[in-house]
């Protein structure tokens, strides 16, 4: 009996045990997924080009002066001389085309594009790309993009009604453009490397470098600031920069969050963090409504009266409500969000009514946390 007993609480502690590992490992996150290597980035592109084979839904060559011209210096690049009057379709239309050159991208790859109407078309659905280079920053072509526009939505129109769905002025390519030249960065020739923090914090940039520094078993890591992370790379990782990123990325480590309230007034959405306090405070809120109603009647002389005309006669109704049994609540000091939530809710509050409250708590000193309003 005292075996059997014994077996028991030795399962029970070691599932416990099990239970309590897998909630901390399920807590911390990887340091790949909450930092960025300084170097390894997107490219953004862009370029000007135009998209042909519309169902009369292009730019109006009349008034797009730009799409004009540009059509004609196509034409005459190809040997054909256009006359102005013979430029009246609205078959083709002027657009923009973006971008994003993945991090070693090599000569020959492919990279999916995005169209975009520059004019006044009213549709690129059914439209191709002409060859259109593609432009970094510094002015070079680093891609050239051409193929068969993929549009989500359309438009079509009657003499009395137009129906749209979706964006029909932008589409999309996958795979439409060809890098053609490379951006040169030599990651296994670095002896530093740098880890930025997606979401900045003095607590995690430490976290970080202490894994890291327990992982290798030397001070080779260091936070900075609160964003970034410095590595030296050591000597058994020299020229293997790509091994040293794949064995640090997949540790573990606990972001710390900042106590942190975002609000968009224009959505009337709120988002709080969980480390968000109340000091003691007492929060009432109520609301004065006034309608105002205006009736016209007439009014008109009985059936056989000599004198008197018909008239109109304004009825005004006015109603005065105002929330008179809304009492005060009052909320601890150190209350946790939940604990504030349903104190809020209990007043029966909004969303838009709790964004002027939390505004007010913090003016008060009350809200231990940050306030960002999008």
């Amino acid at each position: 009996m005292k075996k059997t007993i014994r077996q028991t609480l030795i399962t029970s502690v070691i599932l416990m045990t099990l239970l309590l590992a897998a909630h901390a490992a399920h807590a911390a996150s990887r340091i790949k997924d909450i930092v960025n290597v300084e170097g390894v980035r997107d490219n953004m592109l862009v370029g000007y080009g135009l998209v042909v084979g519309l169902n009369n839904t292009g730019d109006t060559l009349k008034t797009g002066h730009f799409t004009k011209q540009s059509l004609q210096a196509m034409l005459n690049r190809l040997g054909v001389k256009p006359t102005n009057d013979g430029l009246d379709a609205k078959n083709v239309a002027a657009v923009m085309v973006t971008a994003s050159l993945p991090p070693f991208s090599r000569q020959g790859a492919r990279i999916d594009v995005t169209v975009s109407a520059l004019g006044d078309a009213d549709s690129l659905l059914g439209g191709t790309l002409l060859v259109t280079p593609i432009l970094g920053a510094d002015g070079e072509v680093y891609a050239v993009a051409q193929g068969q526009l993929a549009v989500g939505g359309f438009a079509t129109k009657g003499d009395a009604e137009t129906v749209i769905k979706g964006v029909p002025t932008s589409g999309r390519i996958a795979n439409g453009a060809i890098v053609e030249r490379e951006i040169a960065f030599n990651l296994d020739g670095l002896n530093l490397v740098k880890l930025n923090l997606r979401n900045p914090d003095f607590t995690t940039a430490r976290r970080i470098a202490q894994a890291v520094n327990a992982f290798l078993g030397t001070a080779a890591a260091k936070a900075m600031d609160l964003s970034t992370v410095t590595i030296e790379v050591p000597q058994a990782y020299r020229n293997d920069t790509v091994n040293l990123l794949t064995d640090l990325e997949q540790l573990r480590v606990e972001p710390d969050q900042m106590a942190r309230v975002v609000i968009d007034e224009q959505t009337g959405t709120i988002v709080m963090g969980e480390n968000v306090r109340i000091s003691t405070v007492a929060i009432a809120q109520g609301s004065l409504t006034i309608r105002i109603t205006e009736t016209a009647q007439v009014s008109q002389p009985g059936p056989f009266a000599e004198v008197g005309e018909t008239t109109t006669v304004a009825r005004t109704d006015i109603q005065v409500q105002e929330d008179e049994d809304k009492r005060l609540t009052v909320l601890q000091t150190g209350v946790t969000l939940q604990e504030m939530v349903n104190g809020l809710n209990a007043l029966g509050i909004g969303p838009r009514d709790m964004i002027t409250i939390l505004q007010a708590v913090k003016s008060a000193g009350a809200l231990q946390a940050e306030i960002q309003v999008m």
